[in-house]
């Protein structure tokens, strides 16, 4: 079995980050929606509740900012790969060797990428 192109491995990259990214965002709201919870039953004084309720609800919201940290360096490698992945499109299109369902999959990565990434108006 022949090794992937230069460009399949700069598609997958790109197709990787952007994942990693959707499940930080979904991460980020399922923190959200359990701190926000927990404040109301603290509030609310519920009997439900452990003696450690504020505690639990401290390290929610530490582990909260620790998930809206990484944002900032995921959307840096998600730059980075998206312009690796327009340089070997390119070089793929000029070269007129990579068959065109890769190409097909590799622009639809970078679109991905570049809307991820900030990189287009949409």
């Amino acid at each position: 079995m022949a090794p992937p192109s230069a460009l399949a491995i700069a598609t997958q990259a790109v197709q990787r980050l952007v994942k990693e990214e959707s499940y930080y965002h979904k991460e980020q709201a399922s923190q959200e929606t359990r701190i926000k919870k927990l404040e109301e039953d603290i509030a609310a004084g519920g009997a439900n509740l452990d003696s450690n309720a504020e505690y639990v609800l401290k390290q929610e919201k530490t582990a909260l900012e620790e998930t809206k940290k990484v944002f900032e360096p995921l959307k840096e490698r998600i730059v980075k790969a998206v312009g690796t992945l327009e340089e070997q499109i390119a070089i793929s299109e000029s070269d007129g060797v990579a068959p065109v369902a890769e190409l097909t999959k590799a622009k639809e990565a970078l679109k991905s990428g570049q809307k991820v990434g900030g990189l287009t108006d949409e």
